[in-house]
């Protein structure tokens, strides 16, 4: 398998030469220090051997004959390829190294590759290939200095940038493995004690979910991100993680309706209470904080399903001044069109199932933020489960690089079609952030760079009629969920609250004629004609 550099531009190895290359973050919850890239910056460190100043990608590892006897050339690589990403995940860590090896490790190093034979840019292993001996992904100095937007990032960060599987392969391979194996019991011993990096176990982390971790980190700016199993996951773990039991907590009236349910039913379980306030409502922000020692102020921008925003710097500014932090769920805005770590924000969570994935067909949720925030919660997850399968990790990593692509298409067509049922007699209200009738669009043109893909609004009628307008329509689906490349219509009242009396419903806002679409890439010119003639079927 001929093994290359990731880095840019293209550097030249000689024997036994060492480099860093990412590891995942200490298990134990200490924090890491001081980390000079953005994402999630994780660094283990391993030596290369290579015929002296030789390039990378003239190496080739080869198993042994008796390993490989029956096989063909390109066979034999292709075995190669699999043995080596075996000792690769192997390798992979969990705690802070110095980026240097140690002497020890150096010593056996230049033991092994002096005893390992190196013929026409071939490497021929006679035994198991050292952990130190093989590259596991070259260090890059990930503030993508060469990629001057979001679009560039989201195809290539984590990835070009220098990744920790050993593979020339375009795409990011998917680990399959639920544990990590220690060669010698004294391995063992010495990741127990911190002088060998491991992921352990699967639920401690996986080379692939790394990736889609690291991507992420470096669309938000953030330091390090914490991928899981599903949004609610992420929501339910992060809040039990930094909420004290006894706390207190502040939220916004307008949201998911299974986060209020976590909130108002399982949170008192434990002691904590929760204020609820308006999205706009800053002086009843600042009410609370007084009143309470708040841990946490939680809420979504733009809320579900009115799309409601809050001041993410302002907030952000009176909630630090009363030592209270603060998480953003920007599920509908994406990292696109909003950057609420930069506003200010402590944390910021996604339901990475809605556009980061953007196909409909996979489950995960995201947190980004600080290493030391992020390892709290990663602590807690270790413990609790959640743990986002590699192969959702791959289509999380494969979403992601058309994500700027797919959310362009969904602002557009949003705002075109939110000012188009604006206009209709058939329509008796629309709720979306980039129309100047929002309540708080103002505020939404100061933080967000778009709007999102989802539109809400209420048609000129009853259930009855709001049942007719969804029927009548061609190209959505009837579903719950949003943010894929198939348009998504939902009518709340039946979808989300249909358990509750019509006059509960209304406590919430959720009215009867209520509709939230989520606008897919199909083109604009169909959409809109789609929508009319439903429009036209209730007239």
């Amino acid at each position: 398998m001929a093994v290359s550099s990731c880095s840019f531009p293209p550097r030249v190895f000689n024997a036994y030469s060492s480099f860093e290359c990412r590891s995942d973050p200490d298990f134990s919850g200490t924090p890491t220090g001081e980390k000079p890239r953005i994402g999630s910056n994780r660094r283990v460190t391993a030596s290369l051997f290579c015929t002296g100043g030789g390039g990378l990608s003239s190496l080739i590892f080869r198993f042994p004959p008796n390993f490989v006897r029956q096989l063909s050339v390109k066979a034999r690589r292709n075995c190669s390829n699999i043995g080596v990403a075996q000792v690769v995940a192997a390798s992979w860590s969990n705690g802070p190294t110095s980026g240097y090896p140690s002497s020890a490790a150096a010593a056996a190093s230049q033991a092994a590759a002096a005893s390992v034979p190196v013929s026409d840019g071939v490497a021929v292993v006679e035994g198991c290939i050292d952990n130190d001996s093989v590259q596991i992904g070259d260090s890059y100095d990930s503030k993508t200095s060469f990629l001057s937007s979001d679009g560039s990032i989201t195809v290539h960060a984590g990835e070009r940038l220098g990744r920790g599987i050993v593979t020339d392969a375009i795409t990011t391979p998917v680990v399959n493995t639920s544990a990590y194996f220690f060669k010698k019991t004294q391995e063992l011993i010495d990741f127990k004690e911190k002088r060998h990096t491991s992921f352990e176990y699967g639920r401690y982390g996986n080379p692939t979910t790394v990736v889609a971790e690291e991507k992420i980190s470096a669309l938000e700016g953030a330091e390090s991100t914490l991928i899981m199993a599903s949004g609610m996951c992420a929501s339910t773990v992060m809040l039990m993680a930094l909420v004290p039991a006894g706390g207190h907590i502040v939220t916004t009236t307008d949201c998911y309706r299974k986060t209020r349910i976590f909130i108002e039913t399982i949170l008192p379980k434990m002691g904590i209470s929760a204020t609820v306030i308006d999205p706009a409502d800053v002086d009843g922000l600042e009410s609370a904080l007084n009143k309470n020692k708040v841990s946490l102020f939680f809420t979504e921008s733009p809320t579900n399903p009115f799309l409601r925003c809050v001041d993410i710097e302002k907030v952000s500014k009176l909630c630090h001044s009363k030592g209270t932090l603060v998480c953003i769920d920007g599920t509908f805005a994406t990292p696109l069109n909003q950057k609420a770590l930069a506003l200010g924000a402590d944390l910021v969570l996604h339901s990475a199932t809605k556009f980061i994935g953007g196909h409909n067909d996979v489950l995960a949720g995201c947190i980004s933020g600080s290493e030391k925030l992020v390892t709290e919660i990663r602590t807690l997850h270790h413990i609790l489960g959640g743990t986002l399968n590699p192969n959702a990790a791959y289509l999380i990593i494969r979403g992601m690089k058309t994500l700027h692509l797919r959310v362009q298409q969904q602002n557009s067509t949003a705002l075109r079609m939110a000012e188009v049922l604006e206009a209709h007699p058939r329509v008796k209200r629309v709720y979306y952030p980039g129309l100047p009738s929002h309540p708080e669009h103002e505020i939404a043109k100061r933080q967000m760079t778009g709007f999102g893909g989802v539109v809400s609004f209420e048609v000129d009628g009853d259930l009855t009629t709001t049942i007719k307008f969804v029927d009548a329509l061609k190209i959505p689906y009837i579903a719950p969920s949003f943010g894929g490349c198939e348009s998504i219509v939902d009518p709340p009242a039946i979808m989300s609250y249909w358990d509750l009396s019509q006059a509960e419903r209304s406590k919430y806002g959720i009215l009867d004629n209520l509709i939230r679409f989520s606008f897919g890439v199909e083109d604009f010119e169909d959409l809109k004609a789609d929508i009319l003639q439903a429009l036209e079927s209730i007239a």
